[in-house]
């Protein structure tokens, strides 16, 4: 499958170098296509590697992914060009974190709207799906870094994009088991939400590979 990352950072190499490893082709998109981060990321993951703008990766990948800085990602996903995220599974990772006070960061948007949803109402044709953004780029794509059952949350507004975002999910190593589905977009309000008790969770593990259970009663 051809696949557009979106994001030169740590979450979208990470990304990008998991889903090259599976097979797939990868084009990583950024503001400038000379950007040195996504052309060194590029000459060193193989032959199905290359990078681009963001339009370039957006035209290029049959499934997108928003691994962009939250804040940026309308800006970014509009320099995609939305003629060539239309139809696609876009599959959304960033979180709207605000570092301009410091830490710990805010939200830029929370409580009765998410950034999944700002995308998913400027780019209607799209089939957004929120997912991985609960967990840090590591355990993204190595789920067993964390020991035992943990819980990964897809949401979206279409079935077959969800779906299909879940199986990108267990090729990364994510049980089914451990899949859960939240529901329409508006559940990225949560899992957004998360991200600050995520942080300080990560303070007192003192690392970033942590996650959590959902424990049921009667199951």
């Amino acid at each position: 499958m051809k696949i557009g990352v979106l994001g030169t950072g740590i979450v979208g190499r990470t990304l990008a170098s998991k889903l090259a490893e599976l097979g797939h082709e990868v084009r990583m998109g950024s503001r400038d296509a000379a950007n040195e981060q996504a052309a060194e990321w590029a000459a060193s993951a193989g032959d199905g590697a290359s990078n681009g703008t963001f339009a370039d990766a957006a035209s290029f990948g049959e499934v997108v992914v928003n691994a962009t800085s939250g804040t940026a990602s309308l800006d970014a996903l509009r320099a995609a060009g939305a003629e060539n995220l239309s139809g696609k599974l876009l599959v959304d990772v960033a979180n709207p974190l605000d570092f301009s006070g410091g830490m710990p960061p805010k939200l830029s948007v929370c409580n009765d709207d998410s950034l999944g949803e700002q995308i998913q109402r400027e780019f209607p044709d799209a089939r957004v799906v929120k997912t991985l953004n609960t967990v840090n780029a590591g355990v993204m794509v190595e789920p067993a870094a964390v020991p035992g059952d943990h819980n990964i949350f897809v949401c979206g507004d279409d079935d077959a994009a969800k779906a299909q975002a879940s199986e990108l999910l267990e090729a990364f190593g994510w049980p089914e088991r451990s899949i859960l589905d939240l529901g329409g977009i508006d559940a990225a309000r949560g899992t957004e939400m998360y991200l600050p008790l995520w942080l300080r969770l990560f303070q007192a593990a003192g690392t970033p590979q942590v996650n959590i259970q959902l424990h049921i009663a009667g199951r």
